[in-house]
């Protein structure tokens, strides 16, 4: 695929509708990488202008202001609001919630003004645009699937309805855990302990919402976060799960939907 960068959409002195922030998880991570281009797939099917940054793109900063280092926050964040507000830009859609939050909520104060939305309630626009049409019968009509609810997208933004009316317009069977919602439990990556050695303790918590996920016996633990998706496929993995239980993104269901 040969997605357009900001610079080359300057070139042309065109404005794309949106910019996708790929992020460092969808960049860099293999698995995430997946996710990355599931949603480029959706947005080029439904003919969306979007552009990325490319080698522009740098950090949010959220894993360093989240572990307490305001200074290399402010730094990048400073970085990024000079470029994004250089290129015009005024709607930024993400597959990653720690770079939706952070954007949508820290950067205001700093100067960088932009209407965020996350890749689900973005693919539900869609939906309901009637641009996404998903095939009839399509790969997870019926199938028992559970959906967890990252903190980020969840409890700090109250976003609930967009990502599971997503998976009802696949027509799946949709298991709730015990705690979801605004009840729902951490995957355990939050507040940059994605890149930190566990705290003592007598589990890991990806382990205890993995147990949860897996006790719905559904056969799918659909997630909206590239580092939800990680500590999950850990989990399922950590319980010799991993031939019966799949961990996807809804992007990518929805791309294998189409």
């Amino acid at each position: 695929m040969h997605i357009k960068t900001m610079a080359e959409f300057m070139a042309e002195g065109i404005q794309p509708e949106v910019l996708f922030w790929v992020g460092c998880a969808g960049s860099f991570d293999q698995r995430a990488q997946r996710i990355t281009k599931a949603f480029a797939q959706i947005l080029d099917k439904v003919g969306v202008s979007f552009a990325i940054l490319g080698k522009e793109e740098m950090c949010t900063g959220d894993p360093a202001r989240r572990s307490g280092n305001e200074f290399l926050f402010q730094m990048m964040a400073y970085n990024n609001i000079q470029l994004l507000n250089g290129y015009g830009i005024k709607k930024i859609v993400t597959a990653c919630p720690h770079c939706f939050n952070i954007f949508k909520n820290e950067y205001p104060a700093l100067g960088g003004e932009y209407e965020v939305i996350h890749h689900t309630t973005f693919i539900n626009q869609l939906i309901a645009d009637g641009k996404i049409i998903m095939k009839e019968g399509g790969a997870f009509k019926g199938k028992k699937i559970t959906y967890h609810d990252s903190c980020y997208l969840g409890r700090a933004n109250n976003i609930y309805e967009a990502p599971r009316a997503v998976l009802e317009a696949m027509d799946v069977e949709l298991i709730e855990m015990k705690r979801c919602k605004t009840n729902g439990l951490c995957c355990g990556a939050g507040g940059a302990q994605m890149f930190k050695e566990d705290e003592p303790g007598n589990k890991r918590i990806n382990i205890e919402r993995t147990e949860e996920a897996l006790a719905t016996g559904a056969t799918v633990i659909a997630a909206n976060c590239p580092f939800c998706t990680t500590m999950l496929m850990d989990g399922v993995k950590n319980k010799e799960q991993e031939e019966h239980v799949q961990v996807l993104d809804i992007a990518e269901m929805v791309a294998r939907s189409l």
